[in-house]
């Protein structure tokens, strides 16, 4: 099914607008995943035409996200992934999670962006970072589509790997989403190292419920009640 090709009116606009010159679009992963990191891709592209075929990743086979992948890597002007860990998440809560690894996305790039499209609706960066939050900027921004498919690419083979040491659990299938798989094994085995324990999923587990974590730092606290990052997941 052919899908409209993303452009760059965006990044376009913010260099007429604010000036600005290196301009990285950001996308993640793993958000709704109840196992593995949540993973930030920026990607910074210039006003290059993009790659054949490029969209939101969710929308492209294994096969075809895989080649693409594969192209951009190459093709970007540069990139940079970033990861909060499990342990994170059930710390920092999911907001400032995706904050964490997108800042270290950022900073990984070999030159500091003068903005940042990010991709939805909420802008979970917030200052020192300018930024121009699109609603499904993964289809309709070349950057952010690169990132998109970029970071979905690199966490799925993440998983993978670390399912080795899991294997009832199919993370190389459901890359730590709840699949019908993973749903018996968690039963049966209970959750991994991988697995976020603060998530709602244990309550459904009495057998497991009292590995569940409830603490979130100070710091997290203070930005999900505080509204610095205005809203909360």
């Amino acid at each position: 099914m052919p899908y409209e090709a993303p452009t760059h009116t965006v990044e376009r606009s913010l260099r007429a607008t604010t000036g600005a010159k290196t301009i990285a679009g950001v996308d993640e992963v793993g958000r709704g995943a109840w196992a593995g990191p949540v993973t930030v891709c920026a990607a910074v592209t210039g006003l290059r035409r993009p790659p054949e075929g490029l969209t939101d990743s969710k929308l492209l086979t294994v096969k075809r996200r895989d080649e693409l992948a594969e192209v951009l890597e190459s093709w970007v002007t540069a990139y940079a992934l970033g990861h909060s860990s499990p342990e994170e998440i059930d710390e920092l809560g999911m907001t400032a999670a995706l904050r964490l690894a997108a800042m270290r996305a950022l900073e990984a790039l070999p030159v500091r962006p003068d903005a940042v499209i990010l991709d939805g609706k909420h802008d979970y960066l917030g200052s020192p970072w300018r930024v121009r939050t699109v609603i499904k900027g993964d289809r309709s921004c070349v950057a952010v589509a690169a990132a998109s498919v970029i970071a979905k690419v690199r966490r799925d083979r993440m998983m993978a790997e670390l399912g080795t040491a899991h294997e009832d659990f199919a993370f190389a299938a459901n890359a730590g989403y709840p699949s019908p798989v993973h749903r018996a094994a968690l039963e049966v085995r209970g959750p991994t190292p991988l697995h976020r324990l603060s998530w709602s999923y244990l309550d459904a587990l009495p057998q497991w419920r009292h590995l569940k974590k409830t603490r979130r730092s100070e710091e997290a606290i203070e930005l999900e009640i505080g509204g610095q990052l205005g809203f909360d997941f």
